[in-house]
């Protein structure tokens, strides 16, 4: 075991056992359904795992137990589980009314929170399209693209550039921009075809830059952009952190350079944060930290700090201009979602955004972020099963390998990554693998204590794995 503490415990208040409850779940769940990203005749397999509550930065199951949510509910959570101010917007909401359309009618929430994101993003992008999740915001953004150029008399603008290793979602003009391997490989015959440019290289973590070269990856977007620029609608790319790719990291500064290219030819930039946004790598919008203002900026999952379903596509002002005139010049953007805005939802997002912002002015963020950093380090930095870490912000990664100085990778049905999430549920742990890279995504609201018990528990599940 390498430098971790003798065990722990954090957990919230206890819940009751309720076997028969947990039974009842377990059986339905194996009758009836089909989980995501899942091979189920794997899953069908394993121990039963059924979550009745959670409290902070812990959730506990149908039978007492305890676990640190070590990817945040995938990614979402931001200020815990059962916060309260949350859940107290959430009722206040409720009691006026859950659920109205925004097809042709507004409501108070939804439009508090399309000024509030007009408030936080870059100048120029004040216009607000509200749907569901990730993949619909982008979906969203590339047709508005499309459109555009269309309403302009650019009509040949259709092509699509990503970076290689993106992904934008599962709908199928998410699959067409991204470049997500087996995970969409499937299903190429029904996507539009795009053209992807070569990822930057950057290694990073505790805030420092251990090796970092956009020159390559800037070059082959500058010949592809030169080739391709008059035929090319617009640029999409996952700002910062590309989370799915395994948490591949972005140098400083590059995002600035690929902004300046679509300026230059004249493409669209869409930048994807969802993933990125709302605290998870520091700042509220990487793209305002960063200095760049894209003409469309996709978010959700922490929008609503993990509580219900909302995504958000915001447009430069001079876009939306172009969609305007009568009914009869067919300008209007045709495409909707039936809970587009929903008030509930835009409630806890602007609960969410208000909780959010002492943190990030205040330092508390910062202060825990480098607490996470230097954590990974102290144990991870020389672990002999540990080939690399990759962290910015509160993401990080750990490529686990049979020794950290071989070229030599696990055989894929050994599921050795699978089975290190397994052992940490033994520890109080909920963790989950990409391969054999385990992704440490926590809640924001962790303090330095409970970041250490992640830490400390992946340490101890790998180590069980593993055994040096």
């Amino acid at each position: 075991m390498t430098g971790v503490a003798e065990e722990t415990s954090l957990p919230p208040d206890p819940v009751g056992d309720d076997s028969a409850g947990s039974a009842c779940i377990h059986a339905a769940d194996r009758r009836h359904v089909w989980h995501p990203f899942t091979q189920m005749q794997e899953y069908l397999g394993l121990p039963p795992l059924a979550i009745a509550s959670g409290r902070g930065g812990w959730l506990t199951d149908t039978e007492g137990r305890t676990y640190l949510d070590g990817n945040a509910s995938v990614w979402t959570n931001v200020h815990g589980h059962n916060d309260p101010e949350l859940n107290a917007a959430l009722q206040r909401q409720l009691a006026s009314i859950a659920h109205s359309t925004m097809f042709g009618l507004t409501h108070g929430p939804g439009a508090e929170l399309a000024a509030k994101l007009a408030e936080l993003a870059p100048p120029g992008l004040g216009r607000v399209f509200f749907s569901d999740n990730g993949a619909g915001a982008v979906e969203i953004a590339l047709k508005m693209s499309f459109q555009f150029w269309q309403l302009t008399g650019r009509a040949e603008k259709t092509g699509v550039i990503g970076l290689a290793g993106g992904y934008h979602g599962d709908t199928f003009g998410a699959m067409g921009a991204g470049d997500s391997g087996f995970f969409h490989e499937r299903f190429r015959p029904w996507c539009f075809p795009a053209r992807h440019f070569l990822a930057p290289h950057c290694r990073e973590w505790a805030g420092r830059v251990r090796g970092a070269d956009a020159t390559a990856s800037l070059a082959a977007l500058r010949e592809l952009l030169a080739g391709h620029a008059a035929t090319t609608a617009c640029l999409i790319l996952e700002p910062s952190v590309q989370g799915a790719a395994g948490m591949r990291l972005q140098p400083p500064g590059f995002v600035r350079a690929v902004a300046a290219l679509c300026r230059e030819f004249e493409v669209h930039l869409i930048l994807d944060e969802v993933f990125v946004a709302f605290g998870r790598l520091g700042p509220m919008l990487v793209c305002k930290d960063e200095g760049v203002a894209p003409d469309f900026l996709c978010l959700a999952k922490g929008l609503t700090g993990g509580y219900l379903p909302l995504a958000a596509t915001l447009a430069h002002e001079d876009i939306f201009a172009a969609f305007i005139g009568p009914y009869g010049s067919r300008r209007a953007f045709f495409h909707g979602h039936t809970f587009t805005g929903n008030p509930l939802a835009a409630a806890v997002a602007l609960e969410n955004i208000r909780k959010l912002r002492p943190l990030i002015a205040g330092g508390v963020l910062r202060d825990r972020i480098a607490c996470f950093g230097r954590l990974l380090g102290e144990v991870f930095s020389v672990h002999p099963r540990v080939r690399e870490i990759r962290q910015r912000g509160l993401a990080a990664a750990l490529d686990l390998a049979p020794a950290r100085d071989s070229a030599d990778e696990f055989p894929v049905a050994s599921r050795t990554g699978l089975q290190v999430c397994l052992r940490a549920r033994a520890h109080g742990l909920l963790l989950r693998p990409l391969g054999d890279s385990m992704l440490l995504v926590p809640p924001l609201c962790l303090d330095e204590r409970e970041l250490g018990e992640l830490v400390r528990r992946t340490a101890l599940a790998i180590d069980d794995v593993l055994p040096a």
